[in-house]
């Protein structure tokens, strides 16, 4: 059971719970100092669905731009992580 933990997180339970208390205190501070906090995540998403509402469905050709811009960062950084990962 333990192993399969411990492949599951991908380090010990304390190592991984140490690096999430450490991850979880610097984006706090970043988001502190932006003031932004995680409700504000809940109505950007109700004030994107009542804009596309009330907008009709012209809005969904900037979700395909969110979704492109998005997408512009988020695979470059998968591909890498994966070559990178591949090196193991």
């Amino acid at each position: 059971m333990s192993n399969g933990l411990t492949r599951f997180l991908g380090d010990t339970p304390g190592r991984t719970a140490l690096k999430l208390l450490v991850a979880s205190f610097v984006v706090g501070v970043v988001m502190a100092a932006f003031n932004w906090y995680p409700v504000d995540i809940l109505y950007i998403v109700r004030d994107f669905l009542v804009n596309l509402w009330e907008t009709g469905f012209a809005a969904l050709g900037r979700f395909g731009g969110y979704l492109v811009l998005g997408a512009g960062v988020v695979i470059p950084v998968f591909i890498i992580m994966r070559l990178l990962s591949l090196r193991r």
